[in-house]
């Protein structure tokens, strides 16, 4: 499995407790690697033009909330970023909606953020009637704009 994996300056030591723990998984990390100030959206166009183009499976992106980087990866076609904050959240954003990008705050708990990262790229998407028709609509929107 490959993962692009991107951050801003906030996210930085969150994205190398991740890289620690997950080491049977092929990361490319698209930055920053420092903790100068770092503008969050270029990261979240990297991380989803490397899943939308098929050269990674999942995409994980970490700033001080995860909403900017979710809010700005959701503008790269193909891409359904979902900002998590707990377990549930990570699987249901999979089960559900199909996420292929997850988007943390670095202010969720160490052992949380394994919790989480674990869920999101072990469940696997629902094939249920109502959860294709709804990623159909969401779909069909994008290829209309």
């Amino acid at each position: 499995m490959k993962v692009a994996i991107g951050n801003d300056h906030r996210g930085l030591d969150t994205k190398k407790l991740i890289m620690e723990n997950f080491k049977e998984i092929e990361f490319i990390d698209v930055g920053t690697n420092s903790y100068e100030s770092a503008d969050h959206p270029i990261y979240a166009f990297k991380v989803g033009e490397k899943v939308a183009k098929g050269e990674a499976d999942f995409g994980i992106l970490i700033c001080g909330t995860g909403i900017g980087m979710s809010i700005a990866c959701n503008k790269v076609k193909k891409i359904r970023c979902a900002k998590v904050n707990n377990v549930e959240e990570a699987i249901l954003s999979r089960q559900h909606n199909d996420a292929n990008v997850l988007a943390l705050s670095s202010k969720i708990k160490k052992e949380e953020i394994i919790k989480i990262v674990k869920s999101f790229l072990t469940t696997k998407t629902l094939e249920d009637n109502k959860y294709v028709k709804r990623r159909n609509m969401i779909t069909e929107y994008e290829n209309e704009y």
